[in-house]
């Protein structure tokens, strides 16, 4: 098979869809691998370091596109990529369907064969893709939290872990998936005091017997929340419904149950967020102020960690694309029932149910 690696192109998005490593694997197995110029320079990947793991390097995005069969990328096509998109063609990546009405549009005129990492999903119903990069979203969740606390970056001027005789800042961690346990543990260990919440009792319970004894944790509900946001100084927001729309579980009301200056990070903002006054922001203008509260909405948080986050990312995702690339994608899916359910858009059909819910359009479930 033919594998494309293009050079992303969403504002400041650093990473790369393969490091040198992987493309070694798939030209090890007989496979084509052709890496745009340049791609993996800002993770601190040479175009030489592919070449002398086989890959060929090819000048444009465009020239990327046309050669693939499969294309590998770390985030979903950007307005100058759909109509790179051809049918039949394979894209693996993070898409985010079920925020992006135009994106999925693309898609469906497309005819490919859309696969998102986001919902390829074990029997046990973890996310194996998700997990590397929430594992790096959360804890860059927490720092950032802190950052923004500063007085000069707009925050109420409290340090984080505070010092001896002044109080550390409250923070607050809205779900305790893999998200939320990484930005606890590393609050934490910057000496927050840390308060996670979940609605599953027995991860509740797991995460109390995990995390350091300066998390608590507590069962969930916009009573508890409304009771917290006054003491709170930095709220991170990390809940995940696999493939579908993020709830608001803090809407603008609420807002002024907050002191002036608190941060709100929004790691679900891929997923439509889960604060109502959350929009995606950017790397290169990440944060914006509504009703004297800073937000936070990166929508690749992991992006600014690029050498770390294409490294993890490749761990997870290569097995994957090593077995679309052997048995080619239908029989690939129908081996692997996780990577099945990766399957969100095919032949401009929407074969995952939650993006079809959410935007009213027909649902064709895939019988391989």
């Amino acid at each position: 098979m033919r594998i494309g690696i293009p050079k992303e192109m969403k504002d400041s998005e650093s990473r790369v869809g393969m490091t040198p490593a992987g493309v070694a694997e798939l030209t090890k197995r007989g496979h084509e691998v052709y890496v745009q110029h340049t791609a993996g320079e800002n993770s601190g990947f040479a175009d030489g370091e592919y070449e002398a793991a086989g890959a060929l390097i090819l000048p444009s995005i465009q020239q990327v596109y046309e050669t693939a069969d499969m294309v590998v990328k770390v985030k979903e096509p950007v307005e100058p990529e759909y109509s790179l998109v051809r049918q039949g063609q394979v894209v693996f990546t993070y898409f985010h369907f079920a925020c992006d009405r135009p994106l999925t549009d693309a898609m469906m005129n497309s005819g490919a064969v859309c696969i998102a990492y986001e919902t390829v999903q074990k029997d046990d119903r973890s996310l194996p893709l998700l997990i590397p990069m929430s594992e790096v979203a959360g804890r860059m969740a927490a720092l950032n939290g802190a950052y923004y606390l500063q007085k000069t970056k707009g925050g109420s001027g409290k340090l984080i872990g505070g010092v001896p005789g002044v109080l550390p800042a409250k923070v607050l961690v809205l779900g305790g998936g893999t998200v939320g346990e990484a930005a606890a543990r590393m609050a934490a260990g910057m000496g927050a005091e840390v308060t996670i919440t979940d609605i599953s009792l027995p991860r509740l319970r797991q995460l109390g017997m995990e995390l350091p004894v300066n998390v608590h944790t507590l069962y969930s509900s916009e009573y508890t929340i409304r009771k917290l946001l006054p003491e709170t100084d930095v709220v991170i927001g990390s809940v995940l419904v696999p493939g579908d729309k993020a709830p608001h579980l803090i809407n603008r009301e609420m807002l002024k149950l907050l002191q002036r200056g608190s941060v709100l990070v929004d790691v679900a903002i891929d997923q439509g967020g889960c604060f109502e006054t959350s929009h995606p922001t950017t790397h290169s203008h990440p944060i914006y102020e509504v009703d004297g509260i800073v937000h936070y909405c990166v929508a690749n948080i992991p992006g600014a960690v690029p050498n770390t986050s294409t490294m993890a990312l490749t761990n997870a995702t290569l097995r994957y694309v090593v077995a679309l690339a052997d048995k080619g994608w239908r029989q690939a899916c129908k081996d692997a029932a996780a990577l099945h359910r990766g399957l969100n858009i095919v032949d401009g059909k929407v074969t995952f149910k939650a993006v079809a819910d959410v935007f009213g359009l027909p649902y064709d479930p895939l019988k391989l």
